[in-house]
């Protein structure tokens, strides 16, 4: 008798194949067999209806911090993932001086918008070097499994003490030399890769440039070449290269990723998101890529299944008024004393003014007056609203002025209102062009940023909307089968970071599972929840629909609740089919 069978579901394998009825039984941690006539379970669910999926394994997560003190990993955990990857974008907590927590603390608020204090209360430390983290995670246990990559960032001050936090400061030869005996240590006991960032949007809390922005090609180089030694790990990184209208910065940077791509020979990721200023960028880059993959190497562009919204409201981090005058009067005001006198019609005729008559350019231009880009979040969430829905849209209906309305959405009922403000993928007013970026070859899914951007991102929740969205609820173009978007969030990720025992449902592979009920998946409007240490606040989005999330062959999350199973462990490096 099997441990667990779940019976009669149409089975989508996650290799891409087409989808079958069949039973899946599981011994232990493992499936056991796929098919029909498979004998009984000790326990069964009944998944008649139902599509059994494999656990969605997301690439590109930032719970560093949170992993040391939350075992539930939410909103992953909620959304179907079973298998995530930290330490991306060059940022991270390990290695670390004893007297450099700070910093790194002030560097993750103000890279990814995790609230300081949290962090501050929430991390217990307990190491130095990369290996002593590991082994730090390597005693606890979570809803689900973590593997992590070393972040350049942490490394380069480990290093280079304040001068390697400092954008003008050039590693010397013999930092570089021990900075990449650093990484190799990292890789061997048990480091997925090396990341970095090479982005004008990342900086600290303090709005200080991190110091890896500008970090020369040898030292890049000079680092990563320890993959290729060590014959393990990945590369991913974030650049301008998709978003810069500087010709002469984007021959560079192109430049420095093909040397990656060609001279470290090892897999390399990056982010490619579509900016307003450079919408064709996108095209160029997987062009290069192809190039590149053409000549030997193993290269594939992170992208995202929708667009990158911020979160604006009362509550949030930003919102469209935040900017006046006026309102700078209510900072000392808790919650409720502020929306009593946000309700304030001369209040409310000032602030309108004041927004009127501001003076502002770049993002908080957007912020503040983007009126066509604004869309107040709805239930279910729309990630590809038209124009009419747009507060610019809304306001020309009902033939009243946008800050009107705008004002009125965010201030009136209980004030807990969310606007999207799409900044990335959405430079044409729909994901047509994310169509072509997510089903290209030489692209695969990431960037939900879980775990990061608690107060103005919620994208944690990535996975749903690819199923959702992409093959069942667009109606402006074209959908997908059901079984690549699987596939695309499954095996292919698994295997780019080298883990070849999850993401496919047949025998001998990690019995990580979703059953889920096809017709009522979807997610909730996102939520601000003060869940984390010291009262900090973040976004948190649950989905309906996921009858149950099984991971090594036990329930973790029953119909959407968390059933306090936490069979999670850290994974050292790559994981073979079968050990």
């Amino acid at each position: 008798m099997h441990d667990l069978v779940i019976r009669g579901g149409v089975v989508v394998d996650g290799t891409g194949a087409e989808r079958r009825r069949a039973d899946v039984a599981i011994d232990a941690d493992r499936i056991v067999a796929v098919g029909d006539d498979i004998g009984a379970g000790r326990h069964e669910i009944d998944a008649d209806g139902l599509v059994v999926t494999p656990g969605w394994v997301d690439l590109h997560t930032h719970y560093d911090g949170q992993a040391t003190w939350d075992p539930d990993l939410a909103p992953s955990s909620v959304n179907g993932v079973t298998s995530v990857v930290l330490g991306n974008c060059g940022v991270g907590f390990a290695p670390v001086a004893p007297d450099r927590h700070h910093w790194l603390i002030e560097l993750l608020e103000g890279v990814e918008d995790i609230p300081g204090t949290a962090l501050a209360e929430g991390m217990t430390w307990g190491w130095e070097t990369f290996p002593e983290y590991l082994d730090v995670l390597d005693r606890l246990s979570w809803t689900l499994d973590i593997g992590t990559q070393l972040p350049h960032a942490a490394l380069r001050t480990y290093v280079m003490g304040e001068r390697g936090a400092d954008v003008g400061s050039v590693a010397s030869a013999d930092e570089i030399e021990t900075m990449s005996k650093l990484c190799e240590e990292a890789i061997r006991a048990g480091a997925l890769g090396f990341t970095t960032s090479r982005t004008f949007v990342h900086r600290t809390s303090r709005g200080e440039q991190i110091g890896t922005l500008r970090a020369s090609a040898d030292e890049v180089l000079g680092i990563a070449t320890a993959l290729r030694r060590a014959g393990t790990g990945v590369v991913q990184l974030i650049s301008d290269a998709y978003q810069t209208t500087d010709a002469e910065l984007l021959a560079t940077e192109t430049e420095l990723l093909e040397r990656i791509a060609l001279e470290v020979g090892r897999p390399l990721s990056f982010t490619v998101q579509q900016n307003d200023d450079t919408p064709d960028r996108f095209r160029e880059l997987l062009s290069a890529i192809e190039r590149w993959n053409l000549a030997g190497a193993d290269v594939k562009a992170q992208v995202a299944v929708r667009p990158i919204g911020v979160l604006v409201g009362l509550d949030a981090s930003l919102h469209p008024f935040a900017f006046c005058p006026s309102y700078r009067t209510l900072h000392g005001l808790d919650r409720d004393e502020r929306l009593a006198r946000l309700r304030d019609p001369e209040l409310r005729r000032r602030l309108i003014d004041e927004h009127r008559s501001a003076d502002l350019t770049g993002f908080v231009a957007i912020l503040q007056g983007g009126f066509d880009r604004m869309y107040p979040l709805e239930d279910p969430p729309n990630y590809e609203p038209s124009a009419s829905d747009s507060v610019a849209g809304r306001a020309a209906a009902a033939g009243i002025e946008p800050v009107e309305l705008l004002y009125d959405l965010l201030f009136s009922g209980d004030g807990r209102t969310l606007l999207y403000i799409p900044l990335m993928n959405y430079a044409r007013g729909n994901l047509d062009d994310l169509h072509e970026m997510i089903t290209s070859p030489h692209a695969m899914f990431g960037l939900s940023d879980a775990g990061a951007h608690c107060n103005t991102i919620s994208d944690g929740s990535f996975p749903t909307t690819a199923v959702v969205h992409w093959t069942r609820d667009r109606t402006r173009g074209e959908l997908l089968r059901l079984e690549d978007v699987v596939h695309g969030q499954t095996q292919r990720t698994a295997a780019h970071i080298g883990w070849h025992d999850r993401g496919v449902i047949a025998p001998g592979y990690l019995a990580d599972l979703n059953v889920i009920d096809l017709d009522a998946l979807g997610l909730h409007p996102p939520e601000l929840v003060a869940d984390l240490p010291a009262g900090g606040t973040r976004l948190m989005q649950t989905a309906n629909g996921y009858r149950a999330t099984i991971k090594r062959g036990r329930i973790s999350v029953l119909d959407g609740e968390l059933t306090g199973e936490r069979p999670g462990r850290l994974q050292r490096g790559p994981q073979r089919f079968g050990a």
